[in-house]
Formats: structure tokens, sequence, C-alpha cells
């Protein structure tokens, strides 16, 4: 179950590693990491009550621009881990999404920072000001730091 956070907590969501998901010598493979941090933003937005039909139907949605991992410990199947979200508002088209892979014993596995924004999706260009179109949408904008 995913967790709403509070003003110094940053919503999570609980990951159970698969063994389908690992490599060769057994860790995640590094390309899932990308999965569970796209999974736990996907999930932040659904909390907020900003589902993805309706950023659909206002002809808009979140797109990744730039991605850091800092793998910090390695994952095993089975490892139960939170995947949390936390945003970070600038006054430009991008904002920052800073999310952390925490295994179960509170162990810091990875470190991902996203560069993210709104596209318009007739435009083909990024929304000015993605934190009034998200607070807009948002029935809980407190979930994404826009309390």
């Amino acid at each position: 179950m995913a967790t709403e956070g509070g003003a110094d907590e940053p919503f999570t969501v609980p990951i159970t590693v698969r063994g389908y998901e690992t490599d060769t010598q057994g860790h995640l493979n590094q390309s899932v990491y990308l999965q569970y941090a796209e999974h736990a933003r996907w999930s932040v937005l659904q909390a907020g009550g900003i589902p993805q039909t309706t950023l659909l139907a206002r002809g808009i949605g979140p797109v990744t621009l730039e991605t850091t991992i800092r793998y910090l410990r390695e994952l095993r199947a089975g490892d139960e881990v939170a995947v949390s979200c936390r945003f970070v508002w600038g006054e430009r088209k991008t904002f920052v999404i800073e999310q952390t892979v925490r295994k179960a014993d509170g162990t810091v596995a990875a470190e991902i920072t996203a560069t993210c924004g709104i596209l318009d999706l007739t435009e083909r260009r990024l929304l000015k000001d993605p934190r009034a179109a998200l607070r807009e949408l948002a029935t809980d904008p407190g979930v994404l730091g826009l309390g």
C-alpha cells in the first residue's frame, strides 16, 4: 500500500523484487530501477487525484527529460523495497522528482533524480507552468508538494 507521506515524509510505494527482474549475477537489473521509479511517479499522480485518463483528456502528459541513478546497494529477488517520490518545484518549465529506493531495513539501495516537465500533447511543447497545471487537476495537491 502506498503512503501519502506528511510534510517531512515523501510519498512511497512498496515493491517486491521479482526473480525475473534480476540479471545473471542475481542483482536487480539496472533497467528495472527505471521501471520502479516510473511506477512510483504514476502512483503519486494517482494519489494526488490525477489519473492518466484525466491528463489525456486535458491533452497533456508528464515527460522525463533526464534521469540519473546512483546505485548504492544491491537488490535481490524477494527484497522488499519502498520507492519514494518528492517533487522539487522551480519557476521554470521543468521540475525535479527525487526518489529513493529503500530496503525494508532502511538501507538505501539507489537514489534516482529525474528532470521532468508536462507536455502539451497537441503542440508538442512543455507547458510554461507545470505546477499550475497539476495543481488545477489535483484533488490532493499536497501529495505532489503543491500544498
